[in-house]
Formats: structure tokens, C-alpha cells, sequence
């Protein structure tokens, strides 16, 4: 993609009439909006200032890059603003700056974009460039200038990643460069860095981690041969492998700045040598912040392909009837019985051993998989319950998955203490040994009484009726809404599984017709009240008319993102209504995915599914209603 696909005249101030950096900020965000390319001019602004409270983005020699990813941007765009006098930006050699290049990317900014963005940045190094937008005196020789430069660079110049190495230097030196956005500063720094290295004979190569990933990537090879790496992050990058070498840690604006002062302390070793500590990594891994969370969301991710996939057959196979699978049923059908194995037997029987095994990977990497993988087994298979098929189900699965992550912790932390000649049996002898005979004999111990609490749950739920079935809907279906995907959201999807699980299938009938609500809902609104959304908020309405029906409720986080206050109790309301009438038509539900494509699969017939497409649309309805009574009118500006 080229840049000037992305800068356009619709995004150029020539002169700008800000004289401080929060007015140069608000005038280009300003300018995107105009030009369409925002979503929410004051969310997106924001995370451009959260991007400054972490470094400056005035890099010197008179530039400025403020730059974010944002749910608020609606097309990736540069926005570039010149001030002839100049103005204090906080930059890195505090001399004032003149050229001012906004970069706006999305949350799913691809490659394409990304490497455009990158590539503008590493322009700006050129001083014969600066100059020339310097002096430009229209927004079209702007352009044009940039248009000559990437001609230029596309005709004389191989890419970052791929310059030749000079020959004049016995020294060999790494660098790493990293930015929190993974846009601008990591590619100017590396630039920067292999431009004064050839001009000073420095054999160096640079491995840039961005937003389209780590590229150049130093092999292990090289990190043996080299003298001294410099490290120029503000952002985490992966340090275990310098250990034993001369490093020299560094923010990545002083890599641009102070290059020539980086490169001859590296060439001097003039760093101390880096030694990682690997407990660090370990209780970053597992006791970090949101780690329970973290933890658990890893086991349910990771499930959920076969909960979908092996629900979907389920379902499917029942379209030759509920006794399609067994043989003895006048109703048997051979391809419907293959379906309901595949499904039941094989993935929905993984359920659990896949949930737990991850949970443990998650805490102890990967030595604590396997004695995850055997403590889920058993939580499902050693009942010691006369007639409590399925054992302890999910909340085995979980105790089984955190179990057995810290136990392998413990085991790792004991035998950390073995000689250096005995540290190679630690992966395949002795941790998985100890962990899965201690999570192995805990969960035998503990699953049969497990098995009564997870059945006697499940007993209680199913003795429920009337209006406490229709109070558990209303609560599901506002848990479904309240945000967006997130760990409130999560919990009662995974509730609506172990109630899958446990054979109960009104549970996740709910929380899919609840889940699909608040996209719906924004989606209608954007059309019955046209004039209370801007285009660009119309505009992403249609897709969220798609991803409501194909039951992705993060389909509404542009919208909730942009304005909360409006959209969340909305999308709360209509959604716990919905799950409320789900509960009260009694509607139940095999497939644990797919929104509209499933509704076919209802229990009950064409009446029910009526009922259920009903359900949906009185909640889609009262969260657009609701929306277009709370939002107010949008005020073009004459």
C-alpha cells in the first residue's frame, strides 16, 4: 500500500494555527474527523494521549509522530500538520518541532497498512525529505514528495529487514527495537540505527517487534557471536535469550536520538552482562496481573472449538430425528448416529480434559498441559456417584486445571535444584511424573464429593420453573450485554456450556438469543434513527446487523467504546429480556454457537423456533429504541 493512500490533501493542514502540543493534537484529530476518518473524535483523541503519557512522541530534528490503535478509528489515515515557527512539543532534544505526522490505525490494522505506517516513519529520517516538505507550498507537492521518496526507495533500497551488513567491522552487534503501538518509533529507531552503523563500519542487525509482528528476528547463531546487544523497548520483548551478553537496555526514542552514543558503548561493551532471572518469568506467568482470569480464559478458548464444533454435529444429527442415533429406534439413521459420535463421543468427551489442560498450561507452561489433560479426564470419569455419568463435568475441570498448573509449579521449583547435568530429565521425566501422580491421587481423592456439589447444581437448576426460570434469564441475559465479551460476558457463556455439558439445554439457548442482542440492537437503532448516528456509525451499523446474527456480541464495542453511558444500559435491557422470554417459552438449545445459522436446531419444532427469533427481536427492539430515546440528535455544523 502506498502512503499517500493513506495521506491524502482531505487529511493536510499546511499551516497550523496550534501554538501548544494539546491544540496540535486536537486540530489533526480534527482533521481526521472531517475527512471520515474517525469513529469518535474525543475516544480517539484519548488514546492518542495515553500513547503520550507513556513516551513523547516528538522524536527531534523538528518531527512529531503521535500516533495509536483504536476501536475509534473507522479507516486506517495519516493526518500531517507543518508550523512554520515551530512549537514545544516535549521533544527528545527539546528543540521545537515543525512537521506534525498523525497516525490513526485500527484495531485490525492489517500489513498492508501497518508497513505503510512504518514506511513514513523511516522516511523521516532523511533530511533531505524534511526539507522538502519543509519547504513544500501545497498540499499537492507534499504528496508529491512522498510520492518520489517511496519511488526512490522502492528503486534503490532493499527493505529494513534485508540490508547488507558492513564488511569493515570485526565488532558484531544486535539491537532490538519495540514501541508500545509497534508503528512509528520501532522502525525510525531501527532505521536510524542501521544508517549510522554503515557509516561507521559497525557489522549490526536490528529485529523490529511491530504491530505486524517480530521481523529480522536475531537467531540464536547470531546472539552467540555477537559482542553486545542493544535493547531500545519501552514495551516487553523477549530477554531470556541475551542472557550471558552484554546488553545495554534503553528507551527506543533514545535510539533515534542518541544512536551514535548507543553504538560505540555496544562496540565498547560498555553494558553489564544480562543475566535473566527465570522466576520472574514464571511468577509473571502465573501470579501477574488478571492472572486467574487469564488462566481461565486460555482453558475456555481453547475448548471452544470443540464445544462448537462437536455441538453443531449434535444438533445436526438430530434432523433424522431425536432417536436418530440409536440403533434400536425405528428412527436410526447411520450417517445421523456418525454425527452424534463424532460430536458426543469424541468432542464434546474433550470438553473438559482440553479445559483443564490449558488452564494448567497457562499457569506452568507447558510441563503442566499433561497432568491438566489427566486431572480433567478423571474429573469427568471417576465418579464414585452411583448413576452420575459425566462425573464432576466443569467444575471438576477447572479445579483440575488450576490444581494441576500450581502443582507442576511446586514440582518445577523442587527440581530447580538438581545439578546442571541432571536439568535435562526435568521436561521429560520428572515433571511430568511428579505432577500428574500429585494431581492424579488429589483428584481421585477429592472427584467423588466434586460429583455431588456439580450434580446437585445441576439438580436445582433443573427443578427450577416459572418465575425463578425466568429471574435466572433475566440475570443471564444481562451478564450476556454488560461488557461485550469481556470476563462478565465469558461467565455466563461458560455457565450456558456446563449446562450443555450437564444436559440441560435452556441455558445456552439463553445466553446465545441474549449474546446476539446488543449488536442487533445498535444495528436497528443506526436505521430507525438515522439522524442521531454519524455516517460512520451508520455505516459500521450494517456490520453489526452480521456479527449480531452470527451471535458475536463484540460486534457492538465500537459503539460501547464511543459512547457507554447509552449503549450499555441499552444493550443490558434488551438483552435480559430476551433472556427472560427464552426462559419463560422453555426453549432449549444443542449448539453452542452460531446464532441465526442454528435456529433450526430449537427444540420443539417450528413453533419454538418462532418463539425463539421472537425472543431476539423484542430485545434487539427495546435496546434500539431505547438507544434512539437516550442518544441525541447529531449537529452538523453549518
Amino acid at each position: 500500500m502506498k502512503i499517500t493512500q493513506l495521506l491524502t490533501e482531505e487529511t493536510i493542514i499546511l499551516n497550523l494555527d496550534a501554538t501548544s502540543k494539546q491544540q496540535v493534537l486536537e486540530e489533526l484529530t480534527g482533521q481526521l474527523e472531517q475527512a471520515g476518518k474517525l469513529v469518535d473524535r474525543q475516544a480517539f483523541l484519548k488514546d492518542i494521549l495515553t500513547r503520550e503519557n507513556q513516551s513523547t512522541t516528538g522524536i527531534g530534528e523538528g518531527i512529531a509522530i503521535p500516533h495509536a490503535k483504536s476501536v475509534a478509528v473507522d479507516a486506517p489515515a495519516i493526518a500531517f500538520g507543518r508550523s512554520e515557527h515551530g512549537l514545544d512539543y516535549e521533544s527528545l532534544d527539546g528543540q521545537p518541532a515543525h512537521l506534525f505526522f498523525m497516525i490513526a490505525a485500527t484495531e485490525g490494522a492489517n500489513d498492508d497498512h501497518l508497513e505503510a505506517l512504518s514506511r513514513l516513519a523511516t522516511f523521516l529520517m532523511d533530511e533531505k525529505f524534511r526539507s522538502r516538505i519543509l519547504a513544500a507550498s501545497s498540499k499537492q507537492q507534499v504528496l508529491q514528495a512522498i510520492t518520489d521518496k517511496e519511488m526512490e526507495a522502492e528503486g534503490s533500497e532493499k527493505p529494513l529487514e534485508e540490508k547488507d551488513e558492513p564488511r569493515s567491522s570485526a565488532k558484531k552487534i544486535l539491537a532490538v527495537t519495540a514501541c508500545p503501538t509497534g508503528i512509528a518509533h520501532t522502525y525510525m529507531a531501527a532505521e536510524k540505527l542501521n544508517d549510522r552503523a554503515k557509516e561507521l563500519g559497525i557489522t549490526l542487525k536490528v529485529e523490529t517487534n511491530g504491530s505486524s509482528g517480530v521481523k529480522n528476528r536475531l537467531t540464536d547463531a547470531e546472539i552467540t557471536e555477537a559482542e553486545a546487544i542493544i535493547v531500545a523497548a519501552d514495551t516487553k520483548v523477549d530477554m531470556a535469550r541475551f542472557d550471558g551478553k552484554h546488553v545495554i537496555q534503553t528507551a527506543v526514542g533514545k535510539a533515534i536520538y542518541e544512536t551514535d552514543d548507543l553504538l560505540n558503548r555496544a562496540v565498547n561493551q560498555d553494558a553489564p552482562i544480562y543475566k535473566h532471572d527465570k522466576s520472574k518469568d514464571e511468577a509473571s506467568s502465573s501470579e501477574g496481573k488478571g492472572g486467574f482470569y487469564k488462566h481461565l480464559m486460555n482453558g475456555v478458548s481453547n475448548m471452544l472449538p470443540f464445544v462448537v464444533g462437536g455441538g453443531i454435529l449434535i444438533a445436526i444429527s438430530f434432523f433424522w430425528g431425536i432417536n436418530a442415533s440409536n440403533p434400536d429406534s425405528p428412527e436410526y439413521n447411520e450417517f445421523a448416529a456418525m454425527l452424534n459420535t463424532i460430536g458426543g463421543g469424541n468432542a464434546f468427551f474433550l470438553m473438559v480434559p482440553v479445559l483443564a489442560g490449558f488452564i494448567a498450561m497457562s499457569i506452568a507452561e507447558r510441563p503442566g498441559f499433561a497432568p491438566g489433560m489427566v486431572g480433567g479426564l478423571i474429573a469427568i470419569t471417576v465418579t464414585g456417584v452411583e448413576g452420575a455419568s459425566g462425573g464432576s463435568g466443569f467444575l471438576g475441570g477447572l479445579i483440575a486445571g488450576f490444581l494441576a498448573g500450581y502443582v507442576t509449579l511446586l514440582v518445577k521449583k523442587i527440581f530447580s535444584r538438581l545439578p546442571n547435568s541432571l536439568e535435562g530429565l526435568n521436561p521429560v521425566l520428572f515433571f511430568p511424573v511428579f505432577s500428574i501422580a500429585i494431581t492424579g491421587i488429589i483428584m481421585m481423592l477429592v472427584n467423588p464429593e466434586l460429583t455431588k456439589v456439580y450434580t446437585g447444581i445441576s439438580s436445582f437448576l433443573e427443578s427450577l420453573g416459572g418465575t425463578n426460570l425466568v429471574l435466572v434469564g433475566l440475570l443471564l441475559g444481562g451478564m450476556m450485554a454488560i461488557d461485550m465479551g469481556g470476563p462478565v460476558n465469558k461467565a455466563a457463556y461458560t455457565f450456558g456450556i456446563a449446562m450443555l455439558d450437564a444436559q440441560n439445554f435452556n441455558f445456552i439457548a439463553t445466553v446465545m438469543a441474549a449474546g446476539m442482542v446488543p449488536p442487533l440492537g445498535v444495528a436497528i437503532s443506526t436505521t430507525l434513527f438515522k439522524n442521531k448516528f454519524t455516517k460512520p456509525e451508520r455505516e459500521a451499523g450494517k456490520t453489526a446487523y452480521v456479527l449480531g446474527a452470527s451471535f458475536i456480541t463484540e460486534g457492538v464495542i465500537p459503539f460501547a467504546a464511543a459512547d457507554p453511558a447509552r449503549v450499555i444500559p441499552a444493550s443490558v435491557a434488551g438483552a435480559a429480556v430476551t433472556g427472560a422470554l427464552v426462559m419463560l417459552f422453555d426453549i432449549g438449545l444443542r449448539a453452542p454457537h452460531g446464532g441465526i445459522f442454528v435456529i433450526g436446531l430449537v427444540y420443539g419444532g417450528a413453533i419454538n423456533i418462532l418463539l425463539y427469533a421472537f425472543a431476539i427481536l423484542v430485545g434487539s427492539f427495546i435496546t434500539a429504541i431505547t438507544l434512539g430515546f437516550l442518544k441525541k440528535k447529531i449537529v452538523i455544523a453549518a
